[in-house]
């Protein structure tokens, strides 16, 4: 920080932090393979629990290596702030090209569940066209059949038994989980 401070145009804190970031990635990849690790066994992977940050961090290192980057943003948070932090920074390096594995960490909810992750993570890669794992469920969400508890526990239902029975239908019926099931009603 002194060194940067007597720069004609210092950089940030933030900036100096996102730096330090990538060139300790850079270094722990240099060492590993000092010690006689292959390339193509390294993934990177840097603990960032702000949306810029991860975009800002892994983008240089995508730009200045060619290991694999393992994407995960860090103490996202509950619900859906977490889902939505993870989704935005994750989507925007995944439609770059950036990223070879993903992670979506969530704080579970009282007595949740932490296949919650798993499902997140699957629904963005399905989202964005990169994989296909379950049928996309969609249900009209404006009229009124809507607002019947009725009709959202027939969604709901529909989509937990898709994912339930998925892993015995993909064996009997090769591309199932590129259908689209429609759940519809009429006021």
């Amino acid at each position: 920080m002194d060194k940067n401070q007597d720069e004609s145009f210092p950089l940030t804190a933030g900036e100096v932090t996102r730096e330090a970031m990538v060139q300790s990635a850079l270094l722990s990849a240099q060492l590993a393979n000092d010690i006689g690790m292959a390339d193509d066994k390294i993934i990177l992977s840097v603990k960032v629990s702000q949306v810029q940050d991860l975009i800002a961090v892994y983008c240089e290192l995508a730009r200045r290596s060619n290991h694999a980057l393992h994407l995960g943003l860090t103490e996202a948070g509950m619900g859906t702030k977490g889902i939505v932090a993870s989704s935005a920074a994750m989507g925007i390096l995944l439609q770059q090209g950036i990223g070879d594995t993903i992670r979506i960490s969530l704080t579970p909810e009282p007595g949740g569940d932490r296949t919650r992750e798993v499902h997140v993570s699957q629904e963005l890669l399905q989202t964005m066209g990169f994989r296909s794992f379950v049928p996309i469920v969609a249900a009209c969400p404006g009229c009124g059949a809507q607002l019947l508890p009725t009709f959202q526990e027939l969604a709901s239902d529909i989509q937990k038994q898709l994912r339930e029975d998925m892993p015995e239908w993909k064996t009997k019926y090769p591309g199932v989980e590129d259908l689209k099931v429609a759940v519809m009603g009429a006021s």
